[in-house]
C-alpha cells in the first residue's frame, strides 16, 4: 500500500473566520442576556393536557433577568434543555456527513463523479447551473429541505470548480437556492402545510399566488447568480473563494487513492459512489414526503451516512484502514461547527430562561389593533422576522405564531397569514447569523459571514422590496 499525502479536511474553517463568527455570536449572546433585565417578563398558561397555552399571557414583574451564570454557561446548558436532543442530533449529523464526504474525497469519488458530469456539460455549463439551482430550489419549496443540503454542498462546489467556476457559485446553486425555495414554498411541510393546519387554511386554495411568487423569486436568484458569474468572467481574481478553490484544485490533482491508479478500481469507485449518492437522495425525498418519517429525517440520514459512508469508501478503494483514517479526519474537521451550533442555540435558551419571549409575542394584539389590513400584514411579517432571529425552528414558530393568530381578528385571510409566516421564516435562513446551516456552509467554502452579507446586500434589498410588494398585492386581491 502506497503512502497517501494528508490533505485538508472538507470542512476546513479558517482561524479568522472562526474567530469572527464566534465573536459575533458571543456579542449577540451578551445582548440577549442584557435584554432579559430590560424587557418585562411574562409567561404563558398551561392547558389541561400539559401543553402550553399561547393565548394565556401573564406578566411577571416578580421575575428578574436570567442568572448571570446561566447566561454565561448557556452554550453548554442548552444541550440539557428541551432543545438539547435536537442539537445533539444536528451536531452528530454534521460530524457524520463531514466524515463520509471526507472519505469520498480522499478515495477520489468526488473527482470521479463530478468529472463525468463536467465532461457531459462542458459545453453547456450555464444550463447545468440553472438545472442544479432549480433542483435545490424545488427541494426547499416542495419538501422543506435545508439542513440536509449540507450533504450535497461538497459535491456541488467541487463540480462548479471543475467546470471553471468557483465554490461560491456552488453555494448559490445549493444552499442559497434551497433557502429561497424554502421561503417561496408551494408545499413546504414545515411552513405551508403545518401553518395551514394550525390556522385552518386550505393550502391548495389560491395556490396560483404562491406559484407566481415561486417563479419570480427563482428569477431573482438566477439574476444574482449570473451577475456574479459575469463579474467572475471579467475578473477571475474577484472570486470570493479564490484561496479555497486553489487548495481544492491542488488537492484534486494529487493521487490519494489506489483506486484511481487502476481502471477496474476506478470503475468500481464510480459505481460505488453513484449508488451511494442516488440512494441518499431517494432517502431524503422518501423521508420528507412520508408523514411518519418526516420528523426522523436527520436521524435516518445520520445512520445512512455513518454505515454506508464507510462501506462505500471501502468498496471504492479496498483498504479499510485508509477508509477509517479518512473518516476520522473528516469527523475531526467538523468539530469547530459545534461552537457555532451551541452559541446560536444559546440565544433562544437565554430568552426562554429570561421569560421575555412570552412578552414579545403578547404584543401582537396591541400592535395590530385598529390598523389597516396592509399595515397589519407588514407588522405580522416583521414580528415573524424578529422571532426568526431567536427561534430558528420552523415548527416551534409555527405553533407559537399561528396558534396565536388563529384567535386574533387580523382582518386577513388564513392563506395570507400562512404566506406572511412563510416569508418571515424562509429567507432569514440565509441571512441571520443565528442560522447554523448558513454559518457552517459558509465555513465549508471559507467565506466570512460579513463578506457574505456585504456581497448579498443588493439581493436581499430587492428581495425585501418584492416581499413587501407581494404582501400589498396579496391583500389587494384578497389572497
Amino acid at each position: 500500500m502506497e503512502k497517501h499525502k494528508e490533505k485538508p479536511t472538507l470542512i476546513n474553517i479558517s482561524k479568522k473566520s472562526f474567530i469572527q463568527v464566534t465573536l459575533l455570536l458571543l456579542a449577540l449572546l451578551a445582548v440577549s442576556i442584557a435584554l432579559t433585565y430590560v424587557v418585562p417578563k411574562g409567561q404563558f398558561g398551561v392547558l389541561p393536557d400539559g401543553q402550553t397555552n399561547y393565548l394565556d399571557y401573564v406578566r411577571r414583574d416578580d421575575l428578574s433577568g436570567i442568572p448571570l451564570w446561566q447566561g454565561i454557561l448557556a452554550p453548554v446548558l442548552v444541550f440539557f434543555s428541551s432543545d438539547g436532543l435536537t442539537l445533539v442530533m444536528l451536531s452528530l449529523f454534521l460530524f457524520v456527513i463531514s466524515a463520509a464526504f471526507q472519505v469520498m474525497n480522499d478515495v477520489g469519488g468526488i473527482r470521479a463523479l463530478v468529472g463525468a458530469v463536467s465532461d457531459r456539460f462542458r459545453d453547456r455549463r450555464g444550463l447545468l447551473l440553472v438545472l442544479m439551482a432549480f433542483l435545490f430550489y424545488c427541494f426547499g419549496s416542495f419538501l422543506g429541505l435545508f439542513e440536509e443540503m449540507l450533504t450535497m454542498l461538497p459535491i456541488v462546489t467541487a463540480l462548479c470548480v471543475l467546470i471553471g467556476y468557483d465554490s461560491f457559485t456552488g453555494f448559490i446553486c445549493c444552499i442559497l437556492a434551497c433557502g429561497f425555495g424554502f421561503a417561496g414554498a408551494i408545499t413546504n411541510p414545515f411552513t405551508v402545510l403545518l401553518a395551514s393546519e394550525i390556522i385552518g387554511a386550505n393550502p391548495m386554495e389560491h395556490i396560483w399566488f404562491r406559484i407566481l411568487i415561486f417563479i419570480v423569486m427563482f428569477g431573482l436568484l438566477l439574476l444574482f447568480l449570473f451577475f456574479y458569474l459575469r463579474r467572475l468572467k471579467k475578473d477571475p481574481g474577484s472570486s470570493l473563494t479564490l484561496g479555497h478553490d486553489a487548495a481544492l484544485r491542488q488537492s484534486g490533482a494529487e493521487a490519494v487513492s489506489p483506486a484511481e491508479n487502476n481502471p477496474e478500481r476506478s470503475r468500481r469507485l464510480k459505481i460505488s459512489y453513484a449508488v451511494f449518492l442516488i440512494a441518499a437522495l431517494v432517502l431524503i425525498v422518501a423521508a420528507s414526503v412520508s408523514e411518519s418519517l418526516r420528523g426522523y429525517t436527520v436521524v435516518i440520514l445520520t445512520a445512512y451516512f455513518l454505515i454506508f459512508g464507510l462501506l462505500a469508501g471501502f468498496a471504492a478503494c479496498g483498504d479499510f484502514r485508509f477508509t477509517l483514517r479518512s473518516f476520522l479526519r473528516g469527523f475531526g474537521g467538523a468539530l469547530p461547527t459545534i461552537v457555532f451550533i451551541a452559541l446560536a442555540a444559546s440565544i433562544k435558551y437565554v430568552f426562554d430562561r429570561g421569560c421575555v419571549l412570552p412578552t414579545i409575542v403578547s404584543q401582537i394584539n396591541t400592535l395590530i389593533a385598529g390598523r389597516s389590513p396592509v399595515l397589519v400584514a407588514i407588522i405580522i411579517y416583521l414580528i415573524v422576522l424578529l422571532l426568526e432571529f431567536f427561534i430558528s425552528s420552523s415548527t416551534a414558530k409555527a405553533i407559537l405564531v399561528m396558534g396565536l393568530l388563529a384567535m386574533v381578528n387580523t382582518g386577513l385571510t388564513p392563506q395570507m397569514l400562512v404566506l406572511l409566516y412563510t416569508f418571515g421564516d424562509g429567507y432569514t435562513n440565509v441571512i441571520f447569523p443565528t442560522s447554523p446551516v448558513l454559518l457552517i456552509s459558509l465555513s465549508m467554502i471559507e467565506v466570512e459571514y460579513f463578506t457574505w452579507i456585504r456581497k448579498s446586500a443588493p439581493l436581499f434589498l430587492v428581495n425585501f422590496l418584492l416581499v413587501l410588494g407581494f404582501i400589498v398585492l396579496g391583500v389587494a386581491v384578497g389572497y
